[in-house]
């Protein structure tokens, strides 16, 4: 497993985060923070493999954190997730040694995309031995790429996003109507989007028949 710290200023979204992680397999909660000399404590006392740390808290910011973190010899890797999205801000926590920067607001599905990339590289980094090339350009890329295909023109990526989120958190098949009243949208763009994501199969497509012999169309997250 691995223990994850969350550090949000906000408790309630510090919470959400948490419940998010949770659900990701092979991840866990050890510890919350809500400011930078919270964050520095808990890891001098709880062992974490990973922060997800956000850059706007009380007492510091989570730039310095992290440089807090380098200076005092701890190698724990982060996960920057804030608002903030200027791009000095973005090549700092890069220089610095983030791993990775995920912009809020985000959904459970960009999330888990990014943990389950993080993960990935983890077991590989800790399987040892040497990397070639390809293998070296594999690990940099499993970092930063979406796992999804690029969206043809005139597809919006917030919206694809929120239907991916409502099929990925759903216990089973849903129905358009459904998938767009958890997105909060209409019936006619969640049916875009979802031939779009069952075209490049992401989506599985079902069949449910009912009374009238109509069959209902559900469906399901397939990409893992």
């Amino acid at each position: 497993m691995i223990e994850v710290l969350i550090v949000d200023d906000d408790v309630r979204v510090a919470q959400i985060n948490a419940a998010y992680v949770a659900k990701v397999p092979g991840f866990r909660v050890a510890a919350q923070a809500h400011s930078a000399a919270g964050a520095l404590a808990t890891v001098e006392e709880v062992p974490v493999g990973l922060i997800l740390l956000d850059h706007y808290l009380p007492d510091r910011n989570g730039l310095a954190v992290v440089r807090e973190l380098r200076r005092l010899g701890h190698q724990v890797d982060v996960i920057m997730v804030t608002a903030a999205r200027d791009v000095a801000t973005v090549q700092d926590a890069m220089r610095h040694g983030a791993l990775q920067y995920l912009v809020k607001p985000f959904t459970y599905a960009g999330l888990r995309a990014k943990l389950e990339a993080y993960a990935a590289l983890r077991q590989t980094l800790d399987g040892g031995g040497e990397a070639e090339q390809a293998e070296v350009d594999r690990l940099f890329g499993a970092l930063w790429a979406t796992g999804e295909p690029a969206l043809p023109k005139g597809h919006s990526p917030t919206t694809a996003e929120l239907v991916r989120g409502a099929l990925r958190g759903a216990d089973g098949p849903l129905s358009a109507q459904e998938i767009a009243d958890s997105a909060g949208m209409s019936r006619q763009t969640a049916q875009r989007y979802l031939k779009l994501l069952e075209r490049t199969g992401n989506v599985r497509l079902t069949l449910r028949y009912g009374e009238t012999g109509r069959p209902e169309h559900r469906y399901a997250w397939a990409a893992g």
